[in-house]
């Protein structure tokens, strides 16, 4: 990225020598972005990022299809970003439907198929819950869609660079993606669009990404993004065996300690990379706090919502408004700079903090 910031300059829609070289360089990059998902090239919108990418999704693709139908269906655990989205549509005369959760954190796929009507246009369900690491049957999802009208977008922030993905075998006509999930630069992402998908543009100016998404392309981020898809794509198995390693001895360390707690969602359906825990009789904010204290950074929830200690929208989609769970819960996550020293380390603070914070008086630890 450094170097492109320096030797290319140019703006990629100029017909001269610097914006020919810009244009090499995107074209090159959407390519190796396409080839990770099973794309064409064409298909692939560079965005600012996950949510900007979830926004076109929903509300493009609404806008544009309204002459069919006003039916939309999401699910209750989504992110902020298509939840917003979804409200947003349904201030404006169209009808959202939200999927409840099961339990185990997946939704059902006989639920959605009794919700769709001659008028949905587009179902959306994340491929992997951000706050619980749970899977969605998108496969199944996609299958039951196959003969219907209705677009399928998925956003897959949190599963993209740790799974396997086709867009075709998967049988969604959208999908999400977010550079900084991967270790690439903030501020960039895409949205795979298929190329028959009909979309609206929700911004206004030139005619960037195929008259898709105004705006002079960010070169030198969609370069480190490409960068860091590569390396994903190289290392997703390596880095899937060692999550999965640092997950188990995170969990035994806890367990070892005599830490009380449970996980959230079904351990057989989750992504090796996230755990989500609650804490019985622990109070979210304290045990934040503590482990922030102790250099530890975990989260309550999704970061864009950091700042916030509402019950996590998430879990109580599956546990319901009064359950504690919902108030008592942090997200663990890990990453491919993580080593099992920091594992270490972590569970074993952890533990500490959590039986001090839950002991009763007078049995402090």
């Amino acid at each position: 990225m450094k170097e492109i910031y320096g030797a290319s300059f140019g703006n990629p829609s100029s017909i001269h020598s610097f914006g020919r070289q810009a244009r090499k360089i995107m074209d090159e990059a959407r390519r190796t972005v396409a080839a990770s998902i099973g794309a064409k090239e064409k298909e692939i919108i560079f965005t600012s990022g996950g949510t900007e990418a979830d926004n076109m999704a929903l509300i493009g693709s609404a806008m544009a299809n309204k002459d069919k139908g006003n039916h939309i269906i999401i699910t209750a655990m989504e992110h902020h970003a298509v939840l917003r989205s979804a409200q947003f549509l349904e201030s404006i005369g169209f009808d959202v439907t939200y999927l409840p959760v099961q339990e185990n954190g997946q939704v059902s796929v006989e639920d959605l198929q009794a919700a769709l009507t001659d008028k949905t246009i587009l179902v959306s369900i994340m491929y992997v819950n951000n706050e619980t690491g749970m899977i969605q049957p998108i496969v199944e999802i996609g299958e039951l869609l196959k003969d219907h009208q209705a677009y399928f977008h998925t956003d897959a922030v949190q599963a993209y660079g740790l799974m396997e993905m086709d867009v075709t075998a998967l049988g969604v006509d959208m999908l999400s993606v977010s550079s900084h999930k991967i270790n690439g630069p903030k501020g960039i992402g895409f949205l795979y669009a298929q190329e028959d998908v009909r979309l609206k543009p929700i911004g206004y100016g030139g005619e960037q990404e195929r008259k898709r998404r105004p705006g002079t392309e960010n070169v030198a981020a969609i370069a480190g993004f490409q960068k860091a898809v590569q390396l994903a794509m190289k290392n997703r198995d390596k880095n899937q065996q060692k999550y999965s390693n640092f997950k188990r001895l995170f969990l035994n360390i806890l367990q070892n300690e005599h830490v009380h707690f449970a996980i959230n969602g079904d351990p057989s359906n989750m992504v090796a990379s996230i755990v989500n825990l609650s804490f019985p009789g622990a109070n979210v904010e304290t045990l934040l706090t503590n482990f922030d204290l102790s250099g530890i950074a975990a989260s309550s929830g999704s970061a864009c919502t950091a700042g916030s200690i509402e019950p996590s929208h998430v879990l109580t989609a599956m546990y319901g408004s009064d359950d504690e769970r919902g108030k008592n819960s942090i997200r663990f996550s890990f990453g491919s700079f993580n080593t099992e020293e920091n594992i270490k380390e972590a569970a074993e603070k952890i533990a500490d903090i959590v039986n001090r914070l839950t002991s009763k008086e007078g049995d402090i630890k």
